[in-house]
């Protein structure tokens, strides 16, 4: 037992021994003077950042530059008729909320009960009849075939007159 607590008593001597270095630490300390002579850094302030000012978009009500723009055929005048005007009093449909650009025909349905249009917008599919309203501009269902559905609008065309417009939203067939 003696033997073993000599042999570690000499070997932690020896460890320690080998850890001493004799005390030459010259070049560190010749680094560190070094290190202490050089002039101190200074730190730059933050930069001023200017205070956020919020941006009001103006031009929601205007049309989407996304959307796709309206061909317009240059016809005669028409003659503005006084009795046409859209009914303000009717309760409008879901499909009135979209723009009619937004739609494509999709396909039809046939039933017992009638002939369907399958229109696409907002990424959903919607079945539509003779005498649905979609569109903006009060649009009316008057047609359906099965390569297209006719719509006739009701557009402002003065202050107080109104006009009819034809449109068609032909089968998109890819």
């Amino acid at each position: 037992m003696n033997r073993i607590i000599l042999a570690c008593g000499l070997l932690t001597t020896a460890l320690l021994a080998g850890c001493d270095g004799g005390g030459d630490y010259q070049d560190l300390s010749r680094y560190m003077d070094e290190v202490r002579a050089k002039p101190k850094g200074s730190i730059e302030p933050l930069p001023k950042f200017n205070p956020y000012e919020a941006f009001t978009y103006g031009a929601s009500g205007e049309r989407s530059p996304f959307d796709k723009p309206v061909k317009v055929e240059i016809v005669r005048k028409q003659k503005v008729q006084s009795d046409i005007s859209p009914d303000l009093d009717r309760v409008k449909q879901f499909l009135e909320s979209f723009s009619f650009d937004s739609f494509s025909m999709v396909g039809t349905l046939s039933d017992d009960r009638g002939f369907y249009a399958l229109i696409s917008a907002d990424g959903n599919v919607y079945k539509v009849e003779v005498g649905d309203y979609l569109g903006k501009n009060h649009g009316r269902v008057i047609g359906i075939t099965d390569a297209e559905i006719q719509v006739i609008e009701i557009v402002r065309s003065g202050v107080d007159s109104w006009v009819e417009r034809p449109r068609t939203l032909a089968l998109n067939e890819s």
